[in-house]
Protein backbone atom coordinates (compact mmCIF):
# COMPACT_ATOMS: atom_id res chain seq x y z
CA UNK A 1 0.00 0.00 0.00
CA UNK A 2 1.57 3.72 -0.64
CA UNK A 3 2.38 5.52 2.03
CA UNK A 4 0.40 8.42 1.13
CA UNK A 5 -2.68 6.44 1.50
CA UNK A 6 -1.93 5.03 4.75
CA UNK A 7 -3.99 6.44 7.71
CA UNK A 8 -1.50 8.09 9.77
CA UNK A 9 -2.42 11.00 12.69
CA UNK A 10 -4.83 10.67 15.11
CA UNK A 11 -6.90 8.21 12.61
CA UNK A 12 -3.95 6.13 12.26
CA UNK A 13 -3.53 6.03 15.77
CA UNK A 14 -6.92 5.50 16.42
CA UNK A 15 -6.72 2.49 14.54
CA UNK A 16 -4.08 1.32 16.39
CA UNK A 17 -5.40 1.86 19.91
CA UNK A 18 -8.32 -0.55 18.81
CA UNK A 19 -6.32 -3.27 17.92
CA UNK A 20 -4.41 -3.17 21.09
CA UNK A 21 -7.77 -2.63 22.42
CA UNK A 22 -9.04 -5.85 21.66
CA UNK A 23 -5.85 -7.66 22.04
CA UNK A 24 -5.35 -6.68 25.33
CA UNK A 25 -9.16 -7.52 26.66
CA UNK A 26 -8.51 -11.08 25.64
CA UNK A 27 -4.92 -10.91 26.76
CA UNK A 28 -6.64 -10.37 30.33
CA UNK A 29 -8.96 -12.95 29.69
CA UNK A 30 -6.12 -15.44 29.11
CA UNK A 31 -4.77 -14.60 32.35
CA UNK A 32 -8.11 -14.97 33.76
CA UNK A 33 -8.55 -18.00 32.56
CA UNK A 34 -5.00 -19.03 33.52
CA UNK A 35 -5.34 -18.48 36.96
CA UNK A 36 -8.23 -20.75 37.76
CA UNK A 37 -6.46 -22.87 35.37
CA UNK A 38 -3.43 -23.06 37.65
CA UNK A 39 -5.14 -22.58 40.95
CA UNK A 40 -7.19 -25.79 40.17
CA UNK A 41 -4.10 -27.41 39.04
CA UNK A 42 -2.12 -26.68 42.10
CA UNK A 43 -4.29 -25.12 44.53
CA UNK A 44 -0.85 -23.04 45.51
CA UNK A 45 -0.81 -19.28 45.93
CA UNK A 46 2.90 -19.70 44.70
CA UNK A 47 2.53 -20.99 41.94
CA UNK A 48 0.45 -17.63 41.05
CA UNK A 49 3.12 -15.82 42.47
CA UNK A 50 5.83 -17.48 40.26
CA UNK A 51 4.05 -16.67 37.12
CA UNK A 52 4.79 -12.80 38.11
CA UNK A 53 8.69 -13.78 38.75
CA UNK A 54 8.96 -15.11 35.51
CA UNK A 55 7.60 -12.33 33.58
CA UNK A 56 9.04 -9.59 35.46
CA UNK A 57 12.73 -11.06 35.51
CA UNK A 58 13.22 -11.21 31.48
CA UNK A 59 11.09 -7.61 31.47
CA UNK A 60 13.68 -5.87 33.56
CA UNK A 61 16.43 -7.55 32.09
CA UNK A 62 15.83 -6.58 28.59
CA UNK A 63 14.12 -3.11 29.17
CA UNK A 64 17.57 -1.29 28.23
CA UNK A 65 18.34 -3.34 24.82
CA UNK A 66 14.34 -3.16 24.15
CA UNK A 67 14.30 0.89 24.35
CA UNK A 68 17.81 0.64 22.43
CA UNK A 69 16.04 -1.74 19.34
CA UNK A 70 13.07 0.63 19.46
CA UNK A 71 15.55 3.71 18.27
CA UNK A 72 17.25 2.33 16.12
CA UNK A 73 15.33 -0.19 13.98
CA UNK A 74 11.63 0.62 12.47
CA UNK A 75 9.34 1.22 15.48
CA UNK A 76 6.19 -0.25 13.41
CA UNK A 77 8.36 -3.43 13.17
CA UNK A 78 9.18 -2.99 17.06
CA UNK A 79 5.74 -2.52 17.92
CA UNK A 80 4.91 -5.99 15.51
CA UNK A 81 7.63 -7.66 17.49
CA UNK A 82 6.26 -6.67 20.79
CA UNK A 83 2.59 -8.24 19.81
CA UNK A 84 4.33 -11.59 18.23
CA UNK A 85 6.39 -12.43 21.04
CA UNK A 86 3.44 -12.47 23.04
CA UNK A 87 1.33 -13.97 20.34
CA UNK A 88 4.03 -16.54 20.19
CA UNK A 89 3.65 -17.82 24.02
CA UNK A 90 -0.01 -17.88 23.69
CA UNK A 91 0.07 -20.40 20.54
CA UNK A 92 2.73 -22.40 22.67
CA UNK A 93 0.03 -22.48 25.52
CA UNK A 94 -2.81 -23.33 22.93
CA UNK A 95 -0.97 -26.17 21.09
CA UNK A 96 0.22 -28.09 24.64
CA UNK A 97 -3.67 -27.32 25.77
CA UNK A 98 -5.26 -29.25 22.96
CA UNK A 99 -2.24 -32.10 23.08
CA UNK A 100 -3.68 -32.62 26.61
CA UNK A 101 -0.03 -32.15 27.64
CA UNK A 102 0.09 -28.83 29.48
CA UNK A 103 1.81 -28.53 33.04
CA UNK A 104 1.89 -25.50 35.08
CA UNK A 105 5.80 -25.36 34.13
CA UNK A 106 4.90 -24.64 30.45
CA UNK A 107 3.25 -21.46 31.68
CA UNK A 108 6.31 -20.47 32.79
CA UNK A 109 8.22 -20.59 30.05
CA UNK A 110 5.17 -18.95 28.58
CA UNK A 111 5.85 -15.99 30.76
CA UNK A 112 9.10 -15.57 30.23
CA UNK A 113 8.55 -14.85 26.65
CA UNK A 114 5.09 -12.37 27.82
CA UNK A 115 7.48 -10.63 29.66
CA UNK A 116 9.82 -10.00 26.70
CA UNK A 117 7.57 -8.89 24.36
CA UNK A 118 6.06 -6.42 27.30
CA UNK A 119 9.55 -4.62 27.55
CA UNK A 120 9.49 -3.37 24.18
CA UNK A 121 5.78 -2.94 24.10
CA UNK A 122 5.24 0.32 26.24
CA UNK A 123 8.56 2.18 25.01
CA UNK A 124 7.33 1.24 20.96
CA UNK A 125 4.05 2.28 21.12
CA UNK A 126 4.63 5.49 23.83
CA UNK A 127 7.18 6.80 21.08
CA UNK A 128 5.02 5.92 18.08
CA UNK A 129 2.77 8.18 19.95
CA UNK A 130 5.02 11.18 19.53
CA UNK A 131 5.86 10.59 15.67
CA UNK A 132 1.84 10.07 14.76
CA UNK A 133 0.31 12.78 16.04
CA UNK A 134 0.65 16.50 16.73
CA UNK A 135 2.27 17.02 20.51
CA UNK A 136 -1.65 19.38 21.59
CA UNK A 137 -3.31 15.67 20.98
CA UNK A 138 -0.67 13.70 23.37
CA UNK A 139 -3.18 14.29 26.14
CA UNK A 140 -6.17 12.76 24.88
CA UNK A 141 -4.07 9.98 23.26
CA UNK A 142 -2.50 9.16 26.22
CA UNK A 143 -6.21 9.49 27.72
CA UNK A 144 -6.88 6.70 25.15
CA UNK A 145 -4.43 4.91 26.20
CA UNK A 146 -5.54 4.47 30.08
CA UNK A 147 -8.75 3.08 28.81
CA UNK A 148 -6.76 0.40 27.28
CA UNK A 149 -5.47 -0.39 31.04
CA UNK A 150 -8.57 0.54 32.95
CA UNK A 151 -11.14 -1.35 31.04
CA UNK A 152 -9.85 -5.03 30.45
CA UNK A 153 -9.87 -5.61 34.24
CA UNK A 154 -13.57 -4.46 34.31
CA UNK A 155 -14.92 -6.79 31.43
CA UNK A 156 -12.33 -9.44 31.06
CA UNK A 157 -13.32 -11.37 34.09
CA UNK A 158 -16.95 -11.05 33.33
CA UNK A 159 -16.80 -12.04 29.82
CA UNK A 160 -14.39 -14.45 30.08
CA UNK A 161 -16.42 -15.97 33.34
CA UNK A 162 -19.49 -15.94 30.32
CA UNK A 163 -17.17 -17.77 27.98
CA UNK A 164 -15.24 -20.58 29.83
CA UNK A 165 -18.77 -22.77 30.38
CA UNK A 166 -18.92 -22.57 26.80
CA UNK A 167 -15.73 -22.81 24.80
CA UNK A 168 -13.50 -24.07 27.74
CA UNK A 169 -9.63 -23.22 27.80
CA UNK A 170 -8.56 -23.61 24.89
CA UNK A 171 -11.32 -21.42 23.28
CA UNK A 172 -10.88 -18.66 25.21
CA UNK A 173 -6.71 -18.96 24.27
CA UNK A 174 -8.06 -19.64 20.33
CA UNK A 175 -9.37 -15.77 20.89
CA UNK A 176 -6.72 -14.46 22.23
CA UNK A 177 -4.48 -15.80 19.23
CA UNK A 178 -7.27 -14.30 16.79
CA UNK A 179 -6.74 -10.97 18.05
CA UNK A 180 -2.79 -10.57 18.38
CA UNK A 181 -3.41 -10.94 14.67
CA UNK A 182 -6.05 -8.43 14.24
CA UNK A 183 -3.66 -5.96 16.51
CA UNK A 184 -1.11 -6.93 13.94
CA UNK A 185 -2.83 -6.10 11.19
CA UNK A 186 -3.87 -2.68 12.20
CA UNK A 187 -0.29 -1.98 12.44
CA UNK A 188 0.51 -3.22 8.97
CA UNK A 189 -2.43 -0.73 7.13
CA UNK A 190 -1.47 2.52 9.68
CA UNK A 191 1.59 4.88 8.18
CA UNK A 192 4.28 5.35 11.88
CA UNK A 193 6.74 8.01 10.71
CA UNK A 194 10.66 7.63 11.76
CA UNK A 195 11.73 9.95 14.12
CA UNK A 196 14.40 12.51 12.40
CA UNK A 197 18.03 12.50 13.53
CA UNK A 198 18.63 14.80 16.27
CA UNK A 199 21.70 16.61 18.21
CA UNK A 200 20.93 14.12 21.31
CA UNK A 201 19.96 11.24 19.22
CA UNK A 202 24.05 11.75 17.55
CA UNK A 203 25.30 11.86 21.28
CA UNK A 204 23.91 8.24 22.03
CA UNK A 205 25.52 6.66 19.33
CA UNK A 206 28.73 4.44 20.20
CA UNK A 207 29.02 0.95 21.77
CA UNK A 208 26.23 -0.94 22.74
CA UNK A 209 26.88 -0.69 26.40
CA UNK A 210 26.62 3.29 25.59
CA UNK A 211 23.27 3.36 23.32
CA UNK A 212 21.73 1.10 26.39
CA UNK A 213 22.73 3.23 29.04
CA UNK A 214 21.48 6.40 27.14
CA UNK A 215 18.38 7.04 28.61
CA UNK A 216 19.10 6.83 32.12
CA UNK A 217 22.08 9.52 31.21
CA UNK A 218 19.88 11.44 29.29
CA UNK A 219 17.28 11.58 31.97
CA UNK A 220 19.86 12.38 34.94
CA UNK A 221 21.30 14.91 32.71
CA UNK A 222 17.75 17.20 32.89
CA UNK A 223 16.78 18.25 36.55
CA UNK A 224 13.28 18.67 35.84
CA UNK A 225 12.76 14.95 33.88
CA UNK A 226 14.33 13.69 36.86
CA UNK A 227 12.33 15.40 39.68
CA UNK A 228 9.87 14.26 37.69
CA UNK A 229 10.99 10.36 38.08
CA UNK A 230 11.89 11.08 41.62
CA UNK A 231 7.93 11.87 42.31
CA UNK A 232 6.79 9.14 40.51
CA UNK A 233 9.41 6.55 42.11
CA UNK A 234 7.93 7.90 46.05
CA UNK A 235 4.45 8.10 44.84
CA UNK A 236 4.49 4.92 43.94
CA UNK A 237 6.42 3.14 46.29
CA UNK A 238 3.26 4.62 48.81
CA UNK A 239 0.69 3.72 46.91
CA UNK A 240 2.08 0.14 45.95
CA UNK A 241 2.37 -0.54 49.93
CA UNK A 242 -1.07 0.51 50.29
CA UNK A 243 -2.45 -1.29 47.09
CA UNK A 244 -0.49 -4.55 49.17
CA UNK A 245 -2.25 -4.70 51.79
CA UNK A 246 -5.57 -3.38 50.35
CA UNK A 247 -6.90 -6.79 50.00
CA UNK A 248 -6.10 -7.66 53.52
CA UNK A 249 -7.88 -4.68 55.24
CA UNK A 250 -10.82 -5.20 53.18
CA UNK A 251 -11.13 -9.29 54.08
CA UNK A 252 -10.41 -8.50 57.47
CA UNK A 253 -12.67 -6.20 58.04
CA UNK A 254 -15.44 -7.80 55.96
CA UNK A 255 -15.43 -11.28 57.60
CA UNK A 256 -12.89 -12.70 54.52
CA UNK A 257 -16.20 -11.46 52.42
CA UNK A 258 -14.39 -11.76 48.34
CA UNK A 259 -17.26 -10.47 46.75
CA UNK A 260 -17.07 -7.12 48.99
CA UNK A 261 -13.55 -7.00 47.75
CA UNK A 262 -14.09 -8.13 44.26
CA UNK A 263 -16.73 -5.70 44.12
CA UNK A 264 -14.95 -2.65 45.28
CA UNK A 265 -11.99 -3.43 42.94
CA UNK A 266 -14.65 -3.56 39.77
CA UNK A 267 -16.54 -0.07 40.72
CA UNK A 268 -12.71 1.50 41.16
CA UNK A 269 -11.95 -0.04 37.64
CA UNK A 270 -14.82 1.62 36.42
CA UNK A 271 -13.45 5.01 37.77
CA UNK A 272 -10.62 4.05 35.23
CA UNK A 273 -12.83 3.94 32.28
CA UNK A 274 -14.69 7.18 32.94
CA UNK A 275 -11.65 8.70 34.36
CA UNK A 276 -9.98 7.53 30.57
CA UNK A 277 -13.25 8.90 28.69
CA UNK A 278 -12.85 11.86 30.31
CA UNK A 279 -8.84 12.55 29.38
CA UNK A 280 -9.83 11.10 25.91
CA UNK A 281 -12.24 13.73 25.21
CA UNK A 282 -10.59 16.78 27.17
CA UNK A 283 -6.92 16.41 26.50
CA UNK A 284 -5.63 17.21 30.49
CA UNK A 285 -4.80 20.92 31.88
CA UNK A 286 -2.97 23.39 30.12
CA UNK A 287 0.17 23.11 32.16
CA UNK A 288 0.65 19.30 32.69
CA UNK A 289 2.70 19.36 35.67
CA UNK A 290 -0.77 20.63 37.71
CA UNK A 291 -2.46 17.15 36.50
CA UNK A 292 0.96 15.34 37.82
CA UNK A 293 0.79 16.93 40.82
CA UNK A 294 -2.34 17.42 41.65
CA UNK A 295 -3.52 14.00 40.98
CA UNK A 296 -0.82 12.66 43.30
CA UNK A 297 -2.43 14.86 46.18
CA UNK A 298 -5.98 14.15 45.14
CA UNK A 299 -5.37 9.89 44.47
CA UNK A 300 -3.54 9.89 47.95
CA UNK A 301 -5.44 11.94 49.84
CA UNK A 302 -8.83 10.13 48.77
CA UNK A 303 -7.79 6.85 47.95
CA UNK A 304 -5.94 5.92 50.59
CA UNK A 305 -6.74 8.70 53.48
CA UNK A 306 -9.77 8.79 53.43
CA UNK A 307 -9.80 5.84 51.82
CA UNK A 308 -8.70 4.19 54.89
CA UNK A 309 -11.31 5.52 57.00
CA UNK A 310 -14.06 3.94 55.59
CA UNK A 311 -15.64 0.37 57.76
CA UNK A 312 -18.17 -0.48 55.31
CA UNK A 313 -18.08 -1.65 51.33
CA UNK A 314 -19.79 1.19 49.42
CA UNK A 315 -17.80 3.83 51.51
CA UNK A 316 -14.14 1.46 49.69
CA UNK A 317 -16.14 2.05 46.63
CA UNK A 318 -16.65 5.36 46.37
CA UNK A 319 -13.75 6.58 47.73
CA UNK A 320 -11.91 3.99 45.40
CA UNK A 321 -13.66 5.42 41.89
CA UNK A 322 -12.82 9.02 42.62
CA UNK A 323 -9.61 8.18 43.14
CA UNK A 324 -8.85 6.66 39.94
CA UNK A 325 -11.49 9.14 38.39
CA UNK A 326 -8.25 10.62 38.55
CA UNK A 327 -5.33 8.61 37.48
CA UNK A 328 -5.42 9.08 33.84
CA UNK A 329 -5.11 12.82 34.18
CA UNK A 330 -1.97 11.97 36.20
CA UNK A 331 -0.81 9.20 33.96
CA UNK A 332 -1.21 11.27 30.76
CA UNK A 333 0.20 14.62 31.77
CA UNK A 334 3.12 12.74 32.38
CA UNK A 335 3.28 10.96 29.51
CA UNK A 336 2.46 14.43 27.47
CA UNK A 337 5.55 15.93 29.25
CA UNK A 338 8.19 13.30 28.24
CA UNK A 339 6.65 12.91 24.76
CA UNK A 340 7.56 16.68 24.30
CA UNK A 341 10.57 17.18 26.03
CA UNK A 342 12.72 14.19 24.94
CA UNK A 343 14.03 14.04 21.41
CA UNK A 344 11.78 11.08 19.31
CA UNK A 345 15.04 9.05 18.32
CA UNK A 346 15.85 8.24 21.42
CA UNK A 347 12.65 8.00 23.37
CA UNK A 348 12.95 4.20 22.95
CA UNK A 349 15.96 4.29 25.46
CA UNK A 350 14.52 7.28 27.41
CA UNK A 351 11.30 5.54 28.17
CA UNK A 352 12.76 2.29 29.14
CA UNK A 353 14.48 3.89 31.74
CA UNK A 354 11.79 5.48 32.93
CA UNK A 355 9.68 2.64 33.02
CA UNK A 356 12.72 0.00 34.74
CA UNK A 357 13.19 3.15 37.60
CA UNK A 358 9.27 3.35 38.11
CA UNK A 359 9.09 -0.24 38.33
CA UNK A 360 12.18 -0.27 41.37
CA UNK A 361 9.43 -0.02 43.67
CA UNK A 362 7.49 -2.99 42.65
CA UNK A 363 9.66 -5.43 44.45
CA UNK A 364 10.24 -3.30 47.86
CA UNK A 365 6.77 -2.71 48.40
CA UNK A 366 5.32 -5.48 49.42
CA UNK A 367 8.53 -6.33 51.81
CA UNK A 368 7.66 -2.91 53.67
CA UNK A 369 3.66 -3.52 53.49
CA UNK A 370 4.29 -7.24 54.88
CA UNK A 371 6.27 -6.20 57.49
CA UNK A 372 4.92 -3.18 58.84
CA UNK A 373 1.36 -4.94 57.98
CA UNK A 374 1.95 -8.03 59.84
CA UNK A 375 4.59 -7.38 62.48
CA UNK A 376 3.64 -3.39 63.70
CA UNK A 377 0.59 -1.60 62.85
CA UNK A 378 -1.81 -4.54 62.75
CA UNK A 379 -0.79 -5.77 66.39
CA UNK A 380 0.44 -2.53 68.10
CA UNK A 381 -3.76 -1.73 66.75
CA UNK A 382 -5.22 -4.40 68.66
CA UNK A 383 -3.13 -3.56 71.86
CA UNK A 384 -5.05 -0.83 74.09
CA UNK A 385 -2.16 0.17 76.18
CA UNK A 386 0.02 0.55 72.92
CA UNK A 387 0.49 4.32 71.45
CA UNK A 388 -0.78 3.83 68.12
CA UNK A 389 -3.72 2.29 69.26
CA UNK A 390 -4.53 5.36 71.65
CA UNK A 391 -3.46 7.79 68.80
CA UNK A 392 -5.75 6.46 66.35
CA UNK A 393 -8.02 4.03 67.87
CA UNK A 394 -10.81 6.20 67.83
CA UNK A 395 -10.27 6.58 63.93
CA UNK A 396 -9.93 2.91 63.00
CA UNK A 397 -10.90 1.27 65.72
CA UNK A 398 -8.71 -2.08 67.03
CA UNK A 399 -10.71 -5.03 65.25
CA UNK A 400 -8.84 -7.12 62.50
CA UNK A 401 -7.65 -5.25 59.74
CA UNK A 402 -7.57 -1.85 61.65
CA UNK A 403 -3.54 -2.03 61.60
CA UNK A 404 -3.61 -2.47 57.60
CA UNK A 405 -6.66 0.80 57.91
CA UNK A 406 -3.89 2.89 59.37
CA UNK A 407 -0.55 1.71 57.03
CA UNK A 408 -3.05 3.07 54.15
CA UNK A 409 -3.76 6.60 55.50
CA UNK A 410 0.34 6.54 56.18
CA UNK A 411 0.70 5.60 52.77
CA UNK A 412 -2.41 8.19 51.62
CA UNK A 413 -0.15 11.52 53.97
CA UNK A 414 2.96 10.32 52.20
CA UNK A 415 1.73 10.78 48.65
CA UNK A 416 0.39 13.76 48.81
CA UNK A 417 3.62 14.83 50.76
CA UNK A 418 5.15 13.68 47.39
CA UNK A 419 2.64 15.82 44.98
CA UNK A 420 2.86 18.64 47.04
CA UNK A 421 6.37 18.71 46.99
CA UNK A 422 6.55 19.50 43.43
CA UNK A 423 5.19 22.58 43.88
CA UNK A 424 8.42 24.04 45.49
CA UNK A 425 11.18 22.68 43.05
CA UNK A 426 11.16 25.12 40.79
CA UNK A 427 12.96 22.84 37.93
CA UNK A 428 9.94 20.31 39.12
CA UNK A 429 7.52 23.09 39.16
CA UNK A 430 8.46 25.02 35.65
CA UNK A 431 9.94 22.12 33.83
CA UNK A 432 7.69 23.11 30.94
CA UNK A 433 9.28 26.39 30.28
CA UNK A 434 12.62 25.70 31.82
CA UNK A 435 13.27 22.71 28.92
CA UNK A 436 12.41 22.88 25.27
CA UNK A 437 9.97 20.90 23.72
CA UNK A 438 12.11 18.57 21.45
CA UNK A 439 10.38 20.68 17.95
CA UNK A 440 11.77 23.58 19.23
CA UNK A 441 15.13 22.31 19.89
CA UNK A 442 15.47 21.07 16.69
CA UNK A 443 14.55 23.98 15.10
CA UNK A 444 17.05 26.02 16.97
CA UNK A 445 19.64 23.53 15.72
CA UNK A 446 18.49 23.50 12.07
CA UNK A 447 19.12 27.32 12.00
CA UNK A 448 22.51 26.91 13.75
Amino acid sequence: MNLKLKPDGMIGFSIVWAGQLVSVLATFMTQFALTIWVFEKTGSATALGLLQVFFITPFLLVSPLAGLMVDRYNRKLMMMVSDLTAGLATVLILTLQMAGVLEVWHLYVAAVFQGLGNAFQWPAYSAAIATMIPKEQYGRANGMMSLIEAGPGVFAPLIAGALLPIVGFSGILLLDVSTFIFAVLALLVVHIPQPQRTEDGQKGEGGFLKEAAYGFKYIFERPGLLGLQTIFFFGNLFSNIAITVTAPMILLRTNNDTSAFGWVQSIGAVGGIVGGLVMSAWGGPKRKVNGILMGWIFTSIVGMTIFSLGRFTTFWAVTLFLSFLVIPMLNGSSQAIWQSKVAQDVQGRVFSARRLIAWLASPISPLIAGTLGDYVMEPQMQISSSSLSQLFGSLFGSGPGAGMALLIFFCGIGGALVGLTGFFIPFIYHVETLLPDHDQLSKSETIA
